[in-house]
C-alpha cells in the first residue's frame, strides 16, 4: 500500500476520507500529513491532567506538523474534548493500550510516578521516549536527563518542600524537552456548552452586573484536607453577604454534595448551590459563571486557572511554589509553620494548616480584584 495513504491524519482504513470519494481509484484528494506522532501518558490527577495542556502550544512549535495522542483515564478524558491541539484521546483500558502498542510513535512522554502509567510507557514502540518509565525490577525511573529533576522532587522532600521555587509548568516541560513560555492552560467549551451557560445563567438570576464569587468547597478524597471546614466556608460567605453586594455561588464535584447542602442550608436561598453530580463538564459551566475562585489546592483550583479566573487559594499540606496562577490571582500558605507543606493524607497534629487560614485575607483580595476591575472598566 503507498506509504502516502498510512501517513495521512484523515486516512483511517474503514471509510472514505471524504463521502463518495475514493483514494485508491481517484488518488487522494486532500492530503494532510500527521507528520511526527506523539503520545502523551497522563493519567491520573485531573487537576494535573490540566495543568499538562499548558504544554501544548510549546509542544507544537517544537513538532509543528504532528499528530498529539493522549492516554488518560475515563474521568480526566472530558477534560480534554474539543482542545484544537489533540488528535485522539485514548482512555486507559486493554483495547487502547492493545491499539496504542500497535502504533509506531516518533515521541512518547509518561508524566505520572505510577507502575500503572510507567508500564504502559515500556510498551508503547516510540524512537524517543521521556518521563517515567518502569525497570526489570518494578522500580519508578526516569527515563531522559530532562526528567531527572522532575524525578528528585519526588524523592527529595527537603528539594520539594524548602528548595524548590520553580513551578510545575516549569519543570514539566523541562521533562519533556520543550521550551517553557509559560503557556496557560487549554481548555475550551463547545457551542452548546456556551449556550448551556447562558441558559443557567438566566435560570438563577445572574445579571451582567452582577460579581459572582465561587466557593470551590471540597477536593479530591485521596487527600482531605485540601479544604476549608465548613464552619469556615459559612463565615467568610457570611462577610461577604454582610460587607458586599456580591452573588455567591457553590461549586464542587459528587463527593461535596452533603457538605454544600450544609452550607448552603444556612443562608436561605441568598446564594447559588450549584448541581456538583452533572460530570466534570458541566461542572466547568457552573464555575465559568464566576468572577472568582476562592479554593483550596485542588481540581477545582485548576479549572479556575484554565478558566482564566482570578484564584484565591490557599495551601497547607500541598506546595505553592508549584502552582502558576498566571498573575490572575492570591496565594494564601502558612508562613512560620514548620510541618507545612507536608503532603500527608492525614495530619499527625491539629491541622495547624487549615486553622490558619486567613479568611479576613481572603475576603479582602476579592474586594481589592472588584475595586480594580471596576476602576479600569
Amino acid at each position: 500500500m503507498d506509504k502516502k495513504y498510512l501517513s495521512c491524519r484523515r486516512f483511517n482504513g474503514y471509510k472514505p476520507c471524504f463521502p463518495d470519494h475514493d483514494c485508491f481509484t481517484n488518488g487522494c484528494r486532500e492530503h494532510d500529513p500527521a507528520g511526527t506522532r506523539i503520545l502523551i501518558i497522563n493519567l491520573d490527577a485531573m487537576g494535573d491532567v490540566l495543568m499538562t495542556t499548558s504544554q501544548l502550544p510549546a509542544l507544537k512549535k517544537k513538532y509543528p506538523v504532528s499528530e498529539i495522542h493522549w492516554l488518560t483515564e475515563k474521568i480526566s478524558a472530558p477534560l480534554l474534548l474539543n482542545n484544537q491541539y489533540i488528535d485522539k484521546v485514548h482512555v486507559f483500558s486493554y483495547e487502547s493500550l492493545l491499539i496504542l502498542e500497535n502504533i509506531e510513535f516518533d515521541v512518547a512522554v509518561n508524566l505520572d510516578k505510577s507502575q500503572k502509567a510507567a508500564s504502559a510507557l515500556n510498551k508503547i514502540k516510540a524512537e524517543k521516549k521521556m518521563g517515567f518509565g518502569l525497570s526489570s525490577t518494578g522500580k519508578i525511573i526516569p527515563v531522559n536527563e530532562g526528567a531527572v529533576y522532575n524525578y528528585r522532587l519526588g524523592m527529595d522532600d527537603h528539594l520539594k518542600f524548602r528548595v524548590n521555587t520553580r513551578t510545575k509548568t516549569d519543570y514539566v516541560a523541562e521533562t519533556m524537552e520543550i521550551d517553557y513560555d509559560r503557556s496557560d492552560y487549554v481548555f475550551k467549551f463547545t457551542e452548546n456548552e456556551l449556550e448551556y451557560i447562558r441558559n443557567f445563567r438566566s435560570l438563577v438570576g445572574i445579571r451582567e452586573s452582577d460579581f459572582v464569587v465561587g466557593f470551590n468547597t471540597g477536593c479530591s478524597t485521596l487527600f482531605p484536607n485540601k479544604k476549608m471546614t465548613v464552619d469556615q466556608h459559612i463565615k467568610l460567605i457570611q462577610k461577604f453577604i454582610d460587607e458586599t453586594n456580591f452573588r455567591i455561588m457553590l461549586l464542587g464535584g459528587p463527593e461535596d454534595k452533603e457538605r454544600n447542602e450544609h452550607i448552603n442550608s444556612a443562608f436561605s436561598g441568598k446564594i447559588i448551590n450549584t448541581p456538583v453530580s452533572d460530570g466534570v463538564r458541566k461542572g466547568a459551566c457552573y464555575e465559568s459563571l464566576a468572577d472568582v475562585i476562592i479554593t483550596g489546592d485542588s481540581f477545582g483550583l485548576h479549572l479556575g486557572i484554565a478558566l482564566k479566573k482570578y484564584t484565591i487559594v490557599w495551601f497547607g499540606l500541598s506546595c505553592h511554589t508549584e502552582i502558576d496562577l498566571f498573575d490572575r490571582g492570591v496565594k494564601f500558605y502558612p508562613r512560620d509553620l514548620f510541618c507545612s507543606p507536608c503532603w500527608k493524607k492525614s495530619c499527625p497534629y491539629n491541622l495547624e494548616c487549615v486553622d490558619m487560614i486567613d479568611l479576613d485575607g481572603m475576603f479582602r483580595a476579592a474586594v481589592d480584584y472588584y475595586n480594580n476591575t471596576r476602576d479600569k472598566s
